[in-house]
């Protein structure tokens, strides 16, 4: 297939000027315009990445800021604001009275708190309310004002806090009963309504709890035997002002205010960061100074290697000298003018010849 395409191409190009002067200046142009166009679309791919890269650390960056400012909020609501109520049933107890099938004495009742810990924020005040819910019974009807009385104890039954309070059921008369009962018919007819009033009794108005005594155990009695109740509960709610007040009064907006400005505060934080690191003139003169005490560091320590050795070189010289000396005294005259000359053609390393000439000198002089 190689040999007939050749053959092919041979036929109409015999001399090869066609793909000589054509063909491969074609190709060239070609492969040129090829390699342009593909660095092209590479730094474009580049330039595209790069933008991409740039875009994502922006984006997770501004969702990191964000999501700071909206944890720190969280937080500090957490941490900064109590819990908003504390509700405890209110079990009452009382002794029957046999001839009568009445109480012989008050409803009272013990409700446990906590076991030892801190239920109540300290320094926050609350307002301890104890909810009565009363049917509209004749004898009830007929009760008119009775006393609340509560005790507030800390683990170790001491006495905390102790409040009566005056109660009775909300007035209505008779003409009014009967168009709300009429009205109301088929609600109480299917159930989805009772004949009672919900009394409300404000035991504390603002309640501060102790660090040292948290409140552990409640204890209740409503002072009338003849009162009727469905139920009793327990309603501890704390009563905000100041910062909390407007904290739980108004959530949305202060939610706003508050992550506003901890967005604020982190962007100043970190756009003050980012220009102290980006600007890099303060570590190359950090580098600077550290590469100048290297230099010092590196030409002390030569100079006192240099000193050393100069001073072995020295006491060497000496010795050398000395030991010179002492040969050129044990010999006397010409003998030591013949030793000096001998050490210098051996310092200087001369030829034989002299060396010889000197040493036939030397047996000469004592033969003599």
């Amino acid at each position: 297939m190689n040999f007939l395409l050749r053959f092919i191409v041979f036929c109409f190009d015999p001399l090869g000027l066609g793909r000589r002067f054509l063909v491969r200046p074609a190709l060239n142009v070609g492969w040129n315009v090829y390699d342009r166009v593909r660095s092209k679309a590479d730094e474009k791919v580049g330039t595209v990445r790069e933008l991409v890269l740039r875009l994502g650390l922006i984006a997770f960056a501004v969702v990191l800021i964000i999501w700071l400012a909206v944890f720190m909020y969280a937080a500090f609501y957490y941490i900064y604001m109590p819990a908003i109520s504390h509700t405890r049933p209110v079990h009452m107890q009382f002794k029957t009275c046999l001839e009568t099938s009445t109480p012989c004495t008050f409803p009272h009742a013990h409700v446990s708190l906590t076991k030892k810990q801190q239920l109540l924020m300290v320094g926050q005040a609350y307002k301890v309310i104890v909810n009565i819910d009363m049917p509209e019974s004749p004898q009830n009807l007929e009760l008119g004002m009775f006393m609340v009385c509560a005790e507030m104890r800390d683990y170790d039954s001491m006495l905390r806090g102790h409040s009566c309070r005056s109660a009775m059921m909300r007035y209505r008369s008779p003409l009014i009963r009967m168009i709300s009962t009429w009205a109301l018919s088929p609600l109480y007819v299917l159930g989805w309504k009772e004949e009672f009033q919900q009394v409300p009794v404000e035991i504390f108005s603002r309640y501060l709890e102790e660090r040292q005594h948290p409140i552990t155990d409640v204890y209740v009695e409503i002072q009338s035997q003849k009162i009727q109740f469905y139920t009793v509960t327990l309603h501890i709610v704390a009563d905000f002002t100041g910062l909390r007040y407007i904290m739980f009064n108004w959530p949305v907006l202060s939610a706003i205010v508050a992550i506003s400005t901890n967005l604020f505060f982190i962007l100043v934080v970190f756009l003050l960061s980012w220009y102290h690191w980006s600007d890099a003139s303060w570590l190359h003169s950090l580098q600077i100074k550290y590469a100048r005490l290297t230099n010092t560091l590196q030409s002390g320590a030569g100079s006192v290697i240099l000193s050393s050795t100069s001073m072995s070189s020295l006491r060497d010289d000496d010795l050398l000298s000395l030991d010179e000396k002492s040969d050129i005294a044990d010999v006397g005259g010409g003998d030591a003018d013949d030793l000096m000359v001998e050490k210098s053609l051996d310092k200087h390393s001369l030829g034989r010849d002299a060396k010889d000439a000197l040493r036939q000198r030397k047996t000469k002089r004592t033969d003599q």
